[in-house]
């Protein structure tokens, strides 16, 4: 059985939009466009930063290139263990690597806390080809950033984008995170906000277990905290509580299939669409990562049981969410008698100034076949007045039908 979408339309019959953007950044910039492979490499370096430290790295992007590689984890690593070999403090964008040469930043961090003049240099990795070199200078308790971004594209490591400010938030977290934020002029961003660039920026500082991060890797990043609740609820395989198996779809789909999520949201803002999906489609992408038979996901859904569909909206112009999330750390975990695995997250929020927004528990199953199934999610513990702010609900069945009209 083939889907079938049916559209709705605003009931005023038009809709007018009026969006004010508030452009911030959390320390990573990049290239979006695909690497083209190229022999030789000319360094465009406008703001006349050291030619010898943006070469440090050449050769790797070079072949990354080629083997179209340039935005692999792998490569990643290979950038940061370059830097680091060379003397600099180095880790990626979203702390997934320990830094290289830490000490220098702890030693930097002492000195701003003990209010003593001091200087560090750290490279922050970007897996969209590039690196930002932040130069860090303190006297008196004050701390200044210059930052400069350098990506890589077609053969060209250019100098993109930079920053300069002092810091009007500095914090060196209980847990080894060093997080600060400043806002600088950027002519760029200025034409479009007709307001300066704020700049949230998250180093973690210690090491942490090679396992943990193991584990995230494979359970927690995955799925995030972008455009779903599955680790904002408590639920678990008795009761699923909030969980939202419509954000799941949207999500899952692609990892099990291989290839573009199609059951998406109408061009037009004003029209709502409606997919009515095949039972067993929809069921075969949640059956795979959770443990719940037809009749629970249909309790928690919205189906059609003379057709065997069911229905499904795609996220529209009030679902949207503000485009700066937080991610996960496993910092811990324990293996039960039973095979299921629990990890104890901490949720890192670089917009916030923030290392441990809020903890929670993530069990998982893991399967013969490499596979795995979620369990249970489990909120520990959050801090006082603590606001998700990055997260909007899909819309109800009542405002869906307050905006484009039931059936």
């Amino acid at each position: 059985m083939l889907s079938k979408k049916i559209v709705r339309f605003l009931k005023s019959g038009f809709l007018v939009i009026s969006i004010g953007f508030s452009m911030g950044i959390s320390g990573c910039k990049g290239n979006t466009g695909e690497p083209v492979a190229s022999e030789s490499v000319e360094i465009v370096d406008e703001r006349k930063i050291d030619d010898n430290f943006i070469n440090i790295p050449i050769d790797i992007y070079v072949e990354a290139a080629k083997n179209n590689e340039l935005t692999d984890m792998e490569t990643v690593c290979k950038v940061i263990k370059r830097f680091g070999e060379c003397g600099y403090a180095a880790v990626d964008c979203e702390n997934r690597v320990d830094m290289t040469q830490m000490q220098s930043v702890m030693d930097f961090c002492d000195s701003v806390e003990n209010q003593k003049e001091a200087e560090v240099t750290i490279i922050q990795v970007s897996s969209l080809g590039g690196f930002s070199v932040y130069h860090l200078q303190t006297e008196n308790g004050v701390v200044h950033v210059k930052r400069c971004y350098y990506g890589y594209k077609d053969g060209i490591m250019k100098s993109e984008d930079e920053g300069e400010y002092q810091t009007d938030y500095w914090r060196y977290t209980d847990d080894g995170y060093l997080m600060f934020s400043g806002t600088y002029f950027s002519e760029e961003l200025y034409v479009l906000t007709l307001s300066s660039a704020e700049e949230h920026v998250a180093f973690r500082i210690l090491p942490l277990d090679a396992k943990c991060r193991e584990l995230n890797e494979k359970y927690l990043l995955p799925i995030g905290y972008e455009l779903n609740n599955m680790f904002l609820v408590d639920w678990n395989e008795d009761d699923f509580g909030e969980l939202n198996f419509y954000d799941m779809f949207d999500l899952l789909y692609p990892k099990l299939h291989n290839e573009k999520f199609p059951y998406v949201a109408d061009d037009n803002l004003g029209i709502g669409a409606v997919y009515h999906i095949p039972k067993t489609e929809f069921e075969n992408v949640i059956m795979e990562y959770f443990n719940i038979d037809s009749d629970k996901l249909q309790k928690k859904t919205i189906y059609d049981y003379q057709t065997q569909t069911y229905e499904y909206k795609p996220r529209g112009f009030y679902e949207i969410e503000y485009p700066e999330y937080p991610y996960s750390e496993v910092v811990g975990y324990k293996e039960h008698s039973d095979g299921t695995i629990t990890l104890n997250v901490h949720v890192i929020y670089p917009y916030a100034g923030n290392s441990n927004v809020y903890m929670h528990d993530v069990t998982v199953r893991p399967l013969s076949d490499g596979g795995f199934q979620n369990v249970s999610n489990y909120i520990v513990s959050e801090e006082e007045n603590n606001n998700i702010t990055w997260h909007t609900p899909r819309l109800t069945e009542d405002e869906w039908n307050d905006i484009y009209g039931g059936q």
